[in-house]
C-alpha cells in the first residue's frame, strides 16, 4: 500500500523533537502539510489553521494533533467530521467526556482514532509486561520527576486546567503502569501541590491499590534539579523489576536486561498505520481516568508562586 499522507497540527517542541524525525524515517507515512498559526517546518507547506489545511489538501488521509490539550477536542472533531484518521498526542483530551465523544464520532465516521500513549512504545516496556504477567506483586513504586523549565520552556498553557501541570509527564508513568501491571488498580488517596499563581499542580503523590490490596505509590514532581528521573520499581515474590529511563532500561534484581536508545515515536506511527489499514481505533482511557480520579479526590496544598 502506498504511503499514508498525513498533516501535523501544531508545530511545537514535541513535533520537532519526536514527530518530525519519526515521520521522516517512516515507511508508512508521508508528511505533506502542517497547521499552526505561528510556526512552520522548512520544506513542508504550512497553513494557519486545521480548517485551512483540510480545505487545501483534500488528499490528506490522516492528521496528528500535537497542540495544547485544551485545543485537541475541537480539532479532532473537525478532522473526524472531514473523514480523516486522527492521532491524538497524550493526553488525548482535557476530560474523559471529550474523548468518549470522539470515540463515538470516529466509529460513526468509520475513521481511526488513536490515543498515542508514546511511553508504552519504549523499548523495555513489552518485556517488563511479559515478565510481570504471571508474577505475584507485593509493591509498586513510581518516581517521575523532571524540570519543567527544561521540558516545557515558556509553555504557560501547562499551568492552566487543560494543561494538567505535573500530570502532563506523570500520565506517561500511568500509561506504563497500566500497560505492564497484570491487574487493574484504583486510587485510594491523592495529594496535589499547586503553586498559588497556577491552576494545575507542580507535584503530586498518588496512592493506589489493586484488587489484592497491593500498594502502588506514585510521586510526580516538576521541580527536579538536574537529570530527570523516570522510573517504575515493582517488587514481586520472584524478584525486583526496575523500569528506568522512561522505559529504555530494564533491570531484574539489579541485572541489566535491556538498555536501549529511546525510539518511541517510530513504533507509535507504525501502530497508527496498522490501525488505519485495519480500520480500527485504539483509545485506552485508563491513564486519563487515573488523573481524573486524582483531581477529584485530592486535597490541595498551596505552595509559593511558581516563577519561571
Amino acid at each position: 500500500m502506498q504511503n499514508i499522507e498525513i498533516g501535523l497540527v501544531g508545530v511545537g517542541k514535541i513535533v520537532r523533537d519526536q514527530h518530525l524525525p519519526a515521520l521522516i524515517d517512516s515507511r508508512d507515512f508521508q508528511l505533506v502539510a502542517t497547521a499552526d498559526p505561528s510556526a512552520r517546518l522548512d520544506g513542508v507547506p504550512g497553513y494557519d489553521s486545521l480548517a485551512a489545511m483540510l480545505d487545501a489538501r483534500p488528499e490528506l488521509t490522516a492528521v496528528a494533533i500535537c497542540t495544547p490539550t485544551s485545543l485537541r477536542y475541537a480539532q479532532a472533531r473537525l478532522a473526524l467530521e472531514h473523514g480523516r484518521h486522527v492521532l491524538l498526542e497524550k493526553p488525548p483530551g482535557a476530560t474523559l467526556s471529550e474523548v468518549e465523544d470522539l470515540i463515538e464520532l470516529a466509529a460513526r465516521q468509520g475513521c481511526t482514532l488513536f490515543a498515542a500513549w508514546h511511553s508504552r512504545f519504549a523499548p523495555a516496556v513489552a518485556q517488563a509486561r511479559d515478565w510481570l504477567s504471571d508474577k505475584t506483586i507485593t509493591r509498586v513504586e513510581i518516581d517521575w520527576r523532571e524540570d519543567v523549565r527544561v521540558w516545557h520552556p515558556g509553555q504557560a498553557w501547562i499551568w492552566e486546567p487543560g494543561g494538567m501541570g505535573v500530570f502532563d509527564p506523570g500520565i506517561n508513568a500511568l500509561s506504563i503502569a497500566t500497560e505492564i501491571l497484570p491487574r487493574a488498580f484504583f486510587l485510594r488517596d491523592a495529594k496535589l501541590l499547586v503553586p498559588s499563581n497556577c491552576q494545575a499542580p507542580i507535584a503530586a503523590r498518588l496512592d493506589f491499590r489493586d484488587a489484592l490490596a497491593t500498594p502502588i505509590v506514585a510521586d510526580f514532581d516538576f521541580r527536579q534539579p538536574g537529570p530527570p528521573i523516570w522510573s517504575v520499581h515493582v517488587e514481586a515474590e520472584a524478584g525486583r523489576l526496575s523500569l528506568l529511563q522512561g522505559g529504555c532500561r530494564l533491570e531484574l534484581d539489579g541485572r541489566c536486561v535491556i538498555d536501549a536508545e529511546e525510539r518511541e515515536y517510530p513504533g507509535l506511527y507504525a501502530r497508527f498505520a496498522e490501525l488505519i489499514r485495519e480500520r480500527r481505533s485504539d483509545v485506552d482511557l485508563a491513564p486519563l481516568r487515573h488523573v481524573a480520579d486524582a483531581c477529584l479526590a485530592a486535597w490541595r496544598e498551596p505552595t509559593e508562586p511558581f516563577i519561571e
